[in-house]
């Protein structure tokens, strides 16, 4: 927006004068004052043009321009009521008026038309050159020397033996459960609060899901709540094949006593990794705590395939299994011969192409989400409405979503901070729906972590702000300034 004195003319000032002030505000628009000071209309170079073809000298004044009523904003307005109104008439700007009718300043369309997303991919140099390598060598379709590369280079990164590269993150936790031999009739646990392709997979075996709630320290799965759904497993004389603990936003889970809880009851875990490659769990990597451990590359991921996920393991029977039953159960045989129903779940080698050239950068991405969320946390520290997702001292979180509550006696929750952020042309999104709050999983059991549901509560006041490591300095000022606004407004 720009200060209004250096636009504004009265119907006293000549053409020439006009355009000289036209020339040197360089907005394109002129503001046409009364004398006492009231905005009445805007000028544009055409209606200059059209009056100096009129009356065919620049001495003559603008007494005789047309008078008509202009589009303007009132004070308060959102970017989206601007770049609406602009679609709507095809302008470029629109002038915003006080109460007394004054203009206080221009909105240009180029200053607010940038829409600031949750988390965009980030790509750098090096993955088009594995996957022009890939087109020279036309290793096109599926598998191939990316891929093999892309197991071997995550695997070693993460400090694991084995790894095989997968169409998605989903199909990495479905196989993980094939590997472990659930089907009908058996139970799985699994933390509630995550996205739905957590859970998904257990139904794809025809198992039974069953929830578990978060704890207030890592907002990750309680072991408390843990401890009391394998007590009560036992006593029903029914287990669960497995435990799915999910790290969410880019933090590990409490990961030691929820592994002696699966240990003492003899139970498999699976560590849904997909949102937090990069984090640590007591200097180890996260996502290679489990029996089998589960990355995502998806578009929206700290580093991307554009699609595609991980399954990693120390077990290299069960990698090979997986890989095996991921290129649709196809035999060893000349002809094509399936004993098994398998599935076409492997990722291709132009994919993995580009994920070897992400990974490559992948400390640099995580540096930057952390950075991001820092400086939300500083920037917004006197706010006392938000509180910040946790990070316990045994923890290493990438803040692949930078989170946070709203607490309720600040009088604004945090589907009112969204749209409001949203008028504002800023994507933030409210924390995963529990699990078991879907109507999907509505008859499926659950436990809480105490007397009251954490992961209700931090669905109900929480929300993920904007957290791309390609986000600019400016883009997070903005992104603090309108939450300081609104919040205090």
């Amino acid at each position: 927006m720009n200060d209004t004195a250096p636009m504004e003319v009265s119907r006293a000032s000549d053409l020439r004068a006009a355009l000289a002030t036209l020339d040197k505000a360089g907005t394109g628009i002129l503001l046409l004052t009364q004398p006492d000071g009231r905005f009445e209309r805007t000028v544009t170079d055409g209606d200059l043009r059209r009056l100096l073809l009129e009356v065919g000298t620049l001495d003559a004044t603008l007494e005789r321009l047309p008078r008509i009523r202009s589009l303007v904003l009132g004070e308060g307005f959102t970017r989206r009521q601007a770049l609406d109104l602009m679609n709507q008439h095809a302008i470029n700007h629109v002038p915003v008026l006080d109460a007394a009718g004054r203009a206080v300043a221009v909105v240009e369309r180029r200053e607010i038309d940038e829409q600031i997303l949750l988390s965009t991919p980030h790509m750098g140099d090096t993955e088009r050159d594995f996957v022009e390598e890939a087109f020279r060598t036309n290793w096109i379709a599926p598998l191939g020397p990316n891929v093999d590369a892309f197991e071997r280079e995550l695997a070693e990164l993460v400090g694991i033996g084995h790894a095989a590269a997968l169409s998605s993150g989903t199909a990495a936790i479905h196989l993980a459960l094939r590997l472990l031999d659930v089907g009908p009739g058996d139970r799985v646990f699994c933390s509630t609060l995550t996205f739905a392709a957590s859970a998904n997979p257990i139904v794809y075996q025809g198992a039974e899901p069953v929830f578990i709630d978060s704890d207030e320290v890592s907002w990750n799965m309680s072991p408390a709540a843990l401890e009391a759904a394998l007590a009560a497993g036992k006593r029903e004389g029914k287990l669960p094949k497995a435990v799915i603990v999910v790290n969410l936003y880019g933090q590990s889970a409490d990961m030691e006593p929820l592994l002696a809880l699966c240990r003492q009851y003899g139970v498999a875990l699976v560590e849904d990794a997909a949102e937090s490659l990069g984090a640590k769990y007591k200097g180890r990597a996260s996502g290679t705590f489990g029996a089998l451990g589960i990355y995502s590359f998806n578009g929206n991921k700290i580093i991307t395939t554009s699609g595609g996920g991980m399954l990693v393991s120390d077990d290299q029977a069960m990698i090979e299994r997986a890989r095996f039953l991921a290129t649709q159960a196809r035999d060893p045989a000349p002809h094509y011969q399936h004993s098994e129903i398998g599935y076409n779940y492997r990722m291709s080698n132009i994919l993995a192409g580009v994920g070897r050239g992400q990974l490559r950068v992948l400390g640099q991405r995580v540096e930057a989400r952390r950075a991001v969320f820092l400086k939300y946390r500083a920037a917004l520290a006197d706010v006392d409405a938000l509180q910040w997702m946790p990070e316990p001292e045994w923890s290493y979180a990438t803040h692949w979503l930078s989170a946070c509550t709203i607490t309720p006696r600040s009088g604004m929750d945090s589907a009112e901070l969204i749209r409001r952020l949203a008028g504002e042309l800023i994507e933030a999104r409210p924390l995963w729906k529990p699990m078991h709050l879907q109507p999907v999983f509505a008859q499926c059991g659950y436990f809480r972590h105490g007397a009251e549901s954490v992961s209700d509560r931090l669905f109900a006041q929480g929300l993920c702000l904007p957290s791309g490591s390609n986000m600019s300095e400016a883009q997070v000022d903005r992104i603090v300034d309108t939450i300081r606004k609104v919040v205090r407004g």
